[in-house]
């Protein structure tokens, strides 16, 4: 399945993003140009960089489906290549020239509505989507955009690994305690076998301190929580499994799909990564025996959530066609049925009726847990100098595991580090 959404793209985005703040906040000009074609149609202009490189076919279909439904409205989609979007979205938002509507990235999203760029759209109807996800996109009490799709992080793993160890597959109650005592059974060092892989890094961070009843940003969002009791928690759960049931860098952990390659060949018994990962699994080892579970937490659970949205322009002239525009893109049944059947994403709905074609698919067999795993969201923080945090969370985390620093020291030193970065 194709997600548009990466790990490595959250800082980026948040940071070219939350520039947006300075400069969409003093345009008052012109909204964009958008208003009726030459049959009297009104135009509606949408932005998009998901349907880029393989699926302009189905975004077309969607289109002609409206325009059916919606005899009087023209929509005239310009499809941007991710590596571009961001700063074409930039440049137009600065010159007050953006289109009517546009998709926009979680990371990218509370820096915009801060911005005033983004219409309010509180009256649309959202019964339709997984409630968790419409959460994610309000700000101040106001809905601002609605989710258009979404990938989410779970728990794989190897059955044939547990059956042979003789122990039961991850439930849905799992807790870290119940993940570490598993993974211990299921290490054989001398046998190349590792019960557990998680990376060290931030991404990992945050959402484990939510795991342990935290966050990583105090309630302001100008400090860090991380010297607290989750935030000690959370380290002392990613860095202390390395080398014990986990590969260290030195046995090849953090090099590019190492983790990939060590779970498809078998070596690896629980695996913490995407849904995205599916068909990657089922290509490289169709014969393997393997399934997923919503990721255990400690005091509660905290899945990390990636998602992309629709916004409506604030300076929009044709808002009321643009949101009828972008309820029926995010949740009609033709889009659904598109994204489902060329693995265009998944849709942000709740109806498990419309889901069924993708939850029989198999493997894995519990694709269940990618809805179950919103029941609780661990979201990224957005945060303006996202890469240099990332750097220093990073760099503590390695020592930590590397047996260079201590905990306390590490956290200590994260506290040091980041909160200069958040003032």
């Amino acid at each position: 399945m194709k997600i548009t959404r990466h790990w490595g793209k959250v800082a980026a985005a948040a940071t070219i993003a939350l520039s947006m703040l300075g400069v969409a906040a003093g345009c008052q000009g012109s909204a964009s140009q958008s208003g009726t074609d030459a049959d009297g149609n009104t135009v509606v202009k949408f932005m998009n960089f998901s349907s880029n490189d393989g699926h302009e076919k189905e975004l077309e279909a969607i289109v002609k489906a409206f325009e059916k439904k919606n005899p009087k409205i023209t929509i005239d989609v310009e499809t941007v290549p991710y590596a571009d979007y961001s700063a074409k979205l930039q440049t137009a938002i600065a010159g007050s020239a953006e289109a009517d509507t546009f998709e926009l990235e979680y990371a990218s999203f509370i820096s915009m509505a801060k911005s005033g760029v983004l219409a309010d759209i509180s009256d649309a109807d959202t019964q339709a989507y997984v409630e968790s996800l419409v959460d994610s996109y309000k700000y101040d009490g106001k809905l601002y955009a609605l989710p258009e799709s979404f990938s989410t992080v779970l728990l794989f793993y190897n059955k044939d690994l547990f059956d042979a160890a003789g122990l039961d597959y991850p439930a849905s109650d799992w807790t870290w305690k119940e993940e570490q005592a598993a993974a211990e059974k299921l290490t054989d060092k001398a046998a190349g076998i590792w019960g557990d892989y998680q990376p060290i890094t931030y991404n990992e961070l945050y959402k484990t301190m939510v795991q342990s009843g935290g966050s990583f940003l105090n309630k302001d969002g100008d400090a860090t929580a991380i010297n607290s009791r989750a935030g000690k928690e959370a380290v002392e759960w990613l860095a202390g499994k390395s080398g014990t049931v986990m590969p260290t860098d030195a046995d090849g952990a953090n090099t590019p799909d190492f983790d990939t390659q060590l779970f498809t060949e078998g070596k690896l018994a629980m695996w913490h990564t995407g849904s995205w990962m599916f068909s990657t699994v089922k290509d490289k080892a169709p014969s393997m025996n393997w399934d997923v579970a919503v990721e255990p937490g400690n005091t509660q659970q905290g899945s990390a959530s990636f998602s992309n949205a629709v916004a409506v322009s604030s300076r929009s002239k044709v808002q009321d066609a643009a949101k009828k525009w972008v309820e029926f893109y995010t949740s009609s049944a033709t889009t659904v049925k598109q994204r489902l059947d060329t693995s265009w994403e998944l849709p942000p709905i709740s109806d498990e009726t419309e889901l069924k074609p993708y939850l029989e698919q198999t493997p894995p067999e519990n694709r269940q847990a990618v809805f179950d795993s919103l029941d609780k969201v661990a979201l990224a923080p957005v945060i303006e100098k996202s890469e240099q945090v990332t750097d220093a969370v990073n760099d503590e985390l390695t020592a930590v595991a590397a047996g260079r620093t201590s905990v306390d020291d590490a956290v200590s030193n994260i506290e040091s580090k980041v909160n200069p970065l958040l003032k």
